[in-house]
């Protein structure tokens, strides 16, 4: 499987945010039809060290990630750092008591994995946390730096997944550990996957529907919140022409619409910053309906890049200053 969303940080990947809402989604079903049937049960210290290759990749790598965070050691036999290395990673995943899972890969048996990561070099760590893979670090890193490093890992597994890891008895058989059952299908899931097969295709106007579809019988469906979000901007931006878009904004600051609009190419383009404070500096500017609307419209991308967003947290509090 392609890993998705290969960075915690950056310019904003609509495909990423999805994914991550639909990942912790998945992470929660798969937790409550686990403990539905009677929980996963201990692991052995040794069970926290991992050999995985190609075919067992799936299964002991993506599906275990929404019980744990697994963090990956791409190695090889002739690398000289990794033999420094591996033993730091291991030891640690011992020490951090099921916090993390150690897999193991050798890339001179596993090349589709490491060409599907983008290793460039070994040693090199990834992370894959509720099916999500993401990059920690390359070559051989001081134990200070590692320890940072898992701690944050953890920590943002714990926060905004809700992973806390496995429960490790020293006196539990090795071997033993119990793969996560496999998340139901929910009520919506049909209507959901028509709404991205549409966004797809280029159909956001059908993306867009299939959202309303799902959000009117369950207004609080989160998926459908979010995706309804991306495909209402997409379709938006879709019949802009930008330079036109860019020059109107350019010649009238003032003008809400022309603002809005350049905001929403700003933010399809990556450019979040940009994007928020471009409407919070038109709030300052506007009064009255016009005023109203870049504030909603800034709401509605909020609702894109996601509330765990920093950026999201630091224009929220910019636009609360702007207001009052």
């Amino acid at each position: 499987m392609q890993p998705r969303n290969m960075s915690m940080s950056g310019v904003v990947d609509l495909a990423a945010v999805k994914a991550a809402q639909e990942a912790k989604a998945k992470a929660e079903q798969t937790r409550a039809e686990t403990a539905r049937q009677g929980g996963a049960g201990a692991v052995s210290p040794a069970d926290l060290v991992i050999d995985v290759d190609e075919a067992g990749f799936e299964r002991e790598v993506l599906q275990r990630s929404a019980e744990v965070p697994v963090v990956i050691d791409f190695w090889a036999e002739w690398c000289q750092p990794c033999k420094q290395l591996s033993p730091v990673l291991e030891r640690l995943a011992v020490e951090y008591d099921g916090r993390f899972l150690l897999a193991k890969i050798d890339v001179d048996a596993n090349q589709m994995l490491m060409q599907q990561f983008g290793v460039q070099g070994i040693p090199a760590v990834f992370a894959v946390v509720a099916g999500q893979a993401l990059p920690l670090f390359q070559g051989a890193a001081g134990e200070a730096q590692i320890r940072q490093t898992l701690d944050q890992l953890v920590r943002v597994a714990e926060e905004r997944f809700g992973l806390t890891g496995l429960t490790v008895d020293p006196d539990a058989e090795p071997g033993n550990q119990a793969l996560p059952a496999e998340a139901p299908a929910g009520p919506y899931d049909a209507l959901l996957e028509a709404a991205v097969q549409a966004l797809d295709a280029g159909d956001f106007g059908g993306a867009v529907q299939a959202y309303k579809n799902v959000l009117a019988d369950d207004p609080a469906n989160t998926e459908a919140k979010l995706g309804l979000a991306q495909a209402e901007l997409l379709h938006r931006v879709g019949g802009m022409d930008p330079q036109q878009v860019r020059k109107d904004a350019a010649e009238r600051p003032a003008d809400a619409q022309a603002q809005i609009a350049a905001a929403d190419l700003d933010l399809v383009g990556g450019h979040v910053e940009d994007a928020f404070g471009r409407l919070i500096d038109t709030v300052r500017r506007t009064a009255g309906d016009d005023r109203d609307a870049v504030r909603l419209r800034l709401l509605e991308l909020f609702e894109v890049v996601g509330p765990d967003d920093p950026r999201v947290a630091a224009a929220r509090r910019a636009l609360a200053r702007a207001l009052f």
